[in-house]
């Protein structure tokens, strides 16, 4: 049974916490797109019009890549239509390249939305694709605080590039 711990002295501190999002100068993902380095050093697989993919640099498991607008927004609803209607259908791409590439068990796909909803860049929107497979995690995780990704991130790229179709 789920326990509870009331502590309402917290709800100051939980309403003053600092939301504020990054400067579209600071976040990272807008420095990635606005430098001259190749894809195949920044891990951007796909550009569109409006969105764009790349694998994430501290994957939770090999072939984590990330979905999102080339515009720096942090809210779902901050999206125009075609915003919102391109990333949707280049999510649906990436896993169907995932399923290419790596022949998963699965997928999670999913948001963290702003700082309290586990956004590690809250200022710029991204949806996080990644395959899975039964038993992809063990102990390193939980005990020893470490993963263990079986290929190197420049081969996740090389081969998710080769699995997106054209």
């Amino acid at each position: 049974m789920l326990e509870h711990l009331w502590a309402g002295w917290r709800g100051e501190y939980v309403a003053s916490a600092d939301d504020s999002t990054q400067d579209g100068d600071a976040c990272v993902f807008c420095r990635i797109l606005a430098s001259d380095l190749p894809d195949d050093q920044t891990y951007v697989l796909w550009r569109g019009e409006r969105t764009f993919a790349i694998l994430n640099k501290y994957p939770y498991t090999s072939g984590h890549l990330m979905v999102m607008p080339l515009r720096h927004v942090g809210e779902l609803d901050q999206l125009d239509d075609d915003e919102y209607d391109e990333l949707w259908r280049v999510v649906r791409t990436a896993t169907a390249a995932l399923a290419s590439a790596f022949q998963p068990g699965g997928f999670n796909v999913g948001a963290n939305l702003g700082k309290a909803g586990g956004a590690g860049v809250p200022g710029h929107l991204h949806v996080h694709a990644l395959p899975r497979w039964l038993g992809d995690t063990n102990f390193m995780t939980t005990i020893g605080e470490t993963r263990v990704l079986p290929e190197l991130l420049d081969d996740t790229w090389k081969k998710l590039k080769e699995a997106w179709p054209a």
